[in-house]
């Protein structure tokens, strides 16, 4: 099966895919990733004791900053009416884990993987900056597109999702 990258033009040069033939449908994604810390940090988090405020609270709003700002973080993504942006968090406190998952939606003529997948990687971040004077030794991964809704390729859920 051959796949054609959409962001070169025919000469190589990278391109902003032309989507203004397409017909705006409804698009959903979700993404997640996961931030490991020490007993310590876990421990701070619940308790709400980290120095520089609620860790999870401030994790939430900047992952649906990060979302808003993804065109001018990513070079060939559109700019994109967001019309649904949340960002929550599964705790795993005895496995001293924290799973940001991103939900986006919106109306249009191009999918809103990026977004999701952005607004995570920055939450995360976020958690690490809050905490990084208790531990520097976090480690963030794990960040996938879980679930995708809409589009030409249509509904897609990730096989890693089966196992979770």
């Amino acid at each position: 099966m051959e796949t054609k990258l959409n962001h070169f033009d025919e000469k190589g040069n990278a391109v902003m895919v032309d989507v203004s033939g397409k017909v705006p449908t409804a698009r959903t994604a979700v993404a997640k990733g996961t931030i490991h810390v020490n007993e310590t940090v876990m421990r701070a988090i619940l308790e709400g004791t980290v120095k520089k405020g609620d860790v999870l609270g401030v994790a939430r709003v900047a992952g649906i900053m990060g979302v808003k700002q993804t065109s001018s973080l990513v070079p060939m993504c559109h700019p994109l009416m967001i019309q649904k942006c949340s960002v929550d968090f599964e705790v795993d406190e005895p496995g001293c884990a924290v799973t940001a998952v991103c939900t986006v939606k919106t109306e249009g003529q191009t999918g809103v993987e990026m977004e999701a997948l952005t607004g995570v990687s920055v939450a995360l971040l976020t958690i690490y900056d809050m905490c990084k004077a208790l531990d520097k030794s976090m480690e963030i991964g794990g960040i996938h597109l879980a679930e995708k809704i809409g589009g030409k390729s249509g509904h897609y859920v990730n096989p890693k999702e089966a196992y979770d």
